[in-house]
C-alpha cells in the first residue's frame, strides 16, 4: 500500500508552500495574536497529526506546559477524504479538561469539519474551547478564533512535504 503524503501535490499548479523558516514566523505571529486577544488558555490541544507541530510551537511561544492531542482522521490523500472525520484512539482524558480554557490547534481549517467535531466534543465535556490554525479556507464550516493566514490554495507544510522514510536497502 502506498502512503499518501502532501508532496503528492507536486502536480498542482497553484499551492501555498510553508517552509520551516516561515513556519517559525507564522507560529510567533499567531501566538502574538492569541496573547493580544486576552484569551488565556490553560491547555493546548493538538489535532493530530497536522496540528502536532503547530500546537507544540504555540505551547512554547505562549509559555504553556500543559498539552495533549486528539487523534482525528479525515484526509487520505490530496483532495481525498473519508466521508466524515473519525476520532481515533487513544482519546483525551476528558475528566481533566472540564471547566478548563483550551486552545485547540490544527494546521488548516479546510472543510472545517475536523475542527468542528473536536470543538463540539470538547465543549460538550464542559471546556471553554477556542481554535487556532495556521491557515483557514473560505470553504470551512467553522470560523477559527485565531488564524495566521487565509488561502484557498492547497497548502504544502514542511512536515509533510516529503514522503515517509523507508528502510534503507541492504548492501
Amino acid at each position: 500500500m502506498t502512503q499518501a503524503y502532501h508532496a503528492d501535490s507536486a502536480d498542482l499548479v497553484t499551492k501555498e508552500v510553508l517552509d520551516w523558516e516561515l513556519f517559525g514566523t507564522a507560529s510567533r505571529e499567531l501566538a502574538q495574536t492569541i496573547a493580544d486577544s486576552q484569551f488565556d488558555p490553560e491547555i493546548v490541544i493538538a489535532v493530530a497529526r497536522g496540528g502536532l507541530l503547530p500546537a507544540g510551537s504555540l505551547s512554547y511561544a505562549l509559555g504553556l506546559k500543559l498539552a495533549d492531542a486528539i487523534n482525528v482522521e479525515f484526509y487520505t490523500d490530496v483532495h481525498e477524504t473519508l466521508p466524515d472525520p473519525v476520532l481515533l484512539a487513544p482519546m483525551l482524558d476528558t475528566d481533566s479538561i472540564q471547566g478548563k480554557r483550551l486552545l485547540v490547534v490544527d494546521d488548516v481549517a479546510d472543510s472545517g469539519r475536523t475542527l468542528a467535531l473536536v470543538l463540539q466534543l470538547l465543549r460538550e465535556m464542559g471546556a471553554d474551547a477556542r481554535s487556532a490554525v495556521l491557515y483557514a479556507k473560505s470553504s470551512s464550516v467553522v470560523s477559527p478564533d485565531f488564524v495566521w493566514r487565509r488561502t484557498d490554495e492547497w497548502i504544502v507544510f514542511p512536515w509533510s512535504a516529503e514522503p515517509p522514510v523507508t528502510p534503507a536497502a541492504s548492501a
